[in-house]
Formats: C-alpha cells, sequence, structure tokens
C-alpha cells in the first residue's frame, strides 16, 4: 500500500472512530482465588473478579507497591449474602446497583451523567466548580444537596441524604478522610487519576459502570474511546514528528511541568509532539524554575496551557503573568494556545474521554492535518 493511501486509510478510522461515539492501605496484594478474572486492556492498578454471587474489585495504591489501596466485594441488592460474612472482612462491601450516591468530584459527576445515572446523585461537594448543566438544575431544584467542602463536608447534610456510597479521590499522605469516614458510608475511593496513561484512566469507567449496573454500556463506551483514540495516534504516527511543545504556565514562582509518565507528557507524546520532558520518568508534575523551562524547552514551537478566567485571554494577560514569557520562542511567533477551563469542559470530559483531548493536540503540533473536528479545548491566543 503506497504512503497516500496508508494515510487515507488511517484518516478513515479516525473519522468512524471519533463519530462513533481507606481503608485496606496496609493488606498485602492477593490473587483472587477461583472466580473469572476480568480482562483490563490498560489499567494496571484494578483487578477485578467475578465470582457465582460476587464480585471483587481489588485497587492497588498507587504510593506503596505491593499494598491494596482498598478491596470492594460488589454485591447484588437481590442476593441474601450478609455483609458480616467472614469472606468479606478483609474489604467493603458494596449492594449493587447503586441507588443514592454522594460524589464529590466534578469528573465523576459528568460521566454518571453521560452514563444516564446522573438521577442517582443525590449529594456534592463543592458545587460551584461542577460545570455539569444537570447537576446544576438538580442543586436548584433541591433533589441534590451541595455538602461544602470536599476536604471538609458538612457531614450531616451527607448523612441526611443517606446515599449508598460517598465518591471521592485519595489523596498520597493525606491523613484519611476525617469525619467522611467516620459516618459509616462506604467509600469508592477514585484513584483512577493516578493511572500511567490515558486510555488506563479511562478505562475506569468499567469499574464504575459495575457499580452502577450499568456496565454493557460502559464496556461499549470504553471501546468507542479505545478505538478513536488510537486510530489519532496511528493518524500521528503516520505524519511523522510533530512540532516541539511546552505545555502549562507559571503559578506563583514554579512552573509545573507535566512528567513524561504523566497522562499530559504521553498524550503528548502520542500526538507525535517533540516534548523536552519526554524522558523523565514522572507520573505527576515537576516543579520548574522558569529558568529551567527556558533553557531546555524556550526553543520549542509550541506553548499550551490552561487557565481560568471569565473570558478569553489575549497576549497582553498572558505577557502580564511573567516578566519572562516574551522570551520564548512560541510567544515571538504567536504559536501560544489557551485552554480556559471556566469556558470549556476540560476537567469534566478529558479523564474519560482522553481521544477528545488528543485530537486537540494532534491538530495543533500537525498544522498541515485535514479532515478532524475542530478544536475543542484550545484557542489560539490572539492580540
Amino acid at each position: 500500500m503506497s504512503k497516500p493511501q496508508t494515510l487515507l486509510s488511517i484518516l478513515f478510522s479516525v473519522v468512524v472512530a471519533l463519530t462513533a461515539c481507606r481503608g485496606g492501605n496496609n493488606t498485602s496484594l492477593s490473587a483472587a482465588e477461583g472466580g473469572d478474572t476480568v480482562s483490563m486492556k490498560y489499567s494496571t492498578l484494578l483487578t477485578i473478579v467475578r465470582h457465582d454471587s460476587y464480585t471483587t474489585v481489588d485497587i492497588k495504591n498507587p504510593w506503596k507497591p505491593g499494598k491494596l489501596l482498598h478491596r470492594y466485594y460488589l454485591v447484588p441488592r437481590t442476593s441474601d449474602i450478609k455483609p458480616q460474612t467472614s469472606d468479606f472482612t478483609d474489604g467493603t462491601v458494596i449492594r449493587t446497583p447503586i441507588q443514592r450516591a454522594a460524589v464529590f468530584t466534578t469528573v465523576h459527576c459528568a460521566l454518571l451523567t453521560e452514563l444516564g445515572v446522573g438521577s442517582h446523585i443525590v449529594c456534592v461537594a463543592d458545587a460551584k466548580y461542577i460545570k455539569v448543566p444537570y447537576i446544576q438544575q438538580q442543586i436548584k431544584a433541591g433533589r441534590i444537596v451541595d455538602c461544602g467542602n470536599g476536604l471538609n463536608p458538612v457531614v450531616e447534610k451527607v448523612m441526611d441524604m443517606k446515599p449508598d456510597v460517598i465518591m471521592l479521590s485519595p489523596f498520597e499522605n493525606s491523613g484519611g478522610y476525617g469525619k467522611t469516614e467516620e459516618i459509616g458510608i462506604p467509600l469508592i475511593e477514585c484513584a483512577e487519576y493516578m493511572e500511567t496513561s490515558p486510555l488506563a484512566r479511562a478505562e475506569w469507567m468499567r469499574f464504575y459502570g459495575m457499580l452502577f449496573g450499568v456496565a454493557d454500556k460502559t464496556d461499549r463506551l470504553f471501546q468507542c474511546v479505545d478505538s478513536s483514540y488510537t486510530a489519532l495516534k496511528q493518524r500521528a504516527a503516520a505524519q511523522g514528528p510533530g512540532r516541539s511543545v511546552i505545555i502549562d504556565k507559571v503559578v506563583g514562582s514554579v512552573w509545573y511541568m507535566p512528567g513524561g509518565r504523566s497522562t499530559i507528557g504521553q498524550m503528548l507524546q502520542d500526538a507525535g509532539g517533540r516534548y523536552p520532558w519526554a524522558t523523565d520518568d514522572q507520573s505527576g508534575s515537576l516543579s520548574l524554575p522558569f529558568e529551567t523551562v527556558l533553557e531546555r524547552g524556550g526553543e520549542s514551537d509550541v506553548w499550551l496551557f490552561r487557565y481560568s478566567s471569565d473570558h478569553e485571554w489575549n497576549y497582553a494577560e498572558l505577557l502580564s503573568g511573567h516578566h519572562g514569557y516574551d522570551q520564548l520562542k512560541a510567544v515571538r511567533q504567536h504559536e501560544v494556545y489557551g485552554c480556559n477551563v471556566e469556558q470549556s469542559h476540560f476537567y469534566e470530559d478529558t479523564p474519560f474521554h482522553p481521544d477528545r483531548l488528543l485530537c486537540d493536540f494532534l491538530q495543533i503540533l500537525h498544522p498541515d492535518i485535514i479532515g478532524l473536528p475542530s478544536l475543542r479545548y484550545y484557542k489560539k491566543i490572539k492580540e
């Protein structure tokens, strides 16, 4: 097959794919006995085993190799199995499907709404930061309660709503969840953000689908996301190396640059970008002084950054943020793209739809590419 034919074939695949769609911290890892292990294609933190009358879900501790973060036993509501059964004392029993949930993160509110189970959300935290129209409508109607700050919620409000579970994100050395873990409501520790690839993170939707009784739906959705992402990655590879790129900006006195093994770092590479920190082995952010970024990435062709504002920034506003920005090649050549997280659904969409963000990266890093949807999150900064 000739190179033009190959490119056309990949482009067709991309278009088709895009349109198709704490308990237990010190518990040692152990293989589940019996049962059928659910094949996870990318996730390295989840182990799911189906048994005749329940399902075991183990979440590896991403900060303590060889330990579990949490073990869950998903038991159907129709089952006569008792949570106190000795077989379940090393984990948390969750009756499925979940009917009432307190959800402390905007990304999980967005996913559950997309899956058609948003009506099961009865309580949220930090409501002002949740840009999901359905959730805001339900809050105004009084059907969803805002329990305040997710790190220190008003637990009385949570208890009044009688949720089956509380979904929240764990953090290293957080010291636990305070009063939230003392009220007897099971905690679902949503640690997908600690996965080291975009598709591994997105695959956690399959676990959440099991919790809410929509496993078949989430399996199909993930297949769609996987297919779309893979087709875009192949398109990038066929295009060859793209433009060099740096990302994000100075906050205070530090530039937080995504590590090479972070999901953003991985996606820049999957889009064919030449990323100065691609060989770094950190999965989180690197805290760098501006001078280091200037020395190593100052001559990058493109600069992508995220910001929060009630309006789109121009160059004057951007340059006022740090006196050294005008030394960057991307600024001099006006190749700067901003993602206003207040006016987009970046945080709501991209964890479980990384293909959408990859599509933006692909177009920006390969400006001659054709046949893809318009930029969804990033916009070129104007004068």
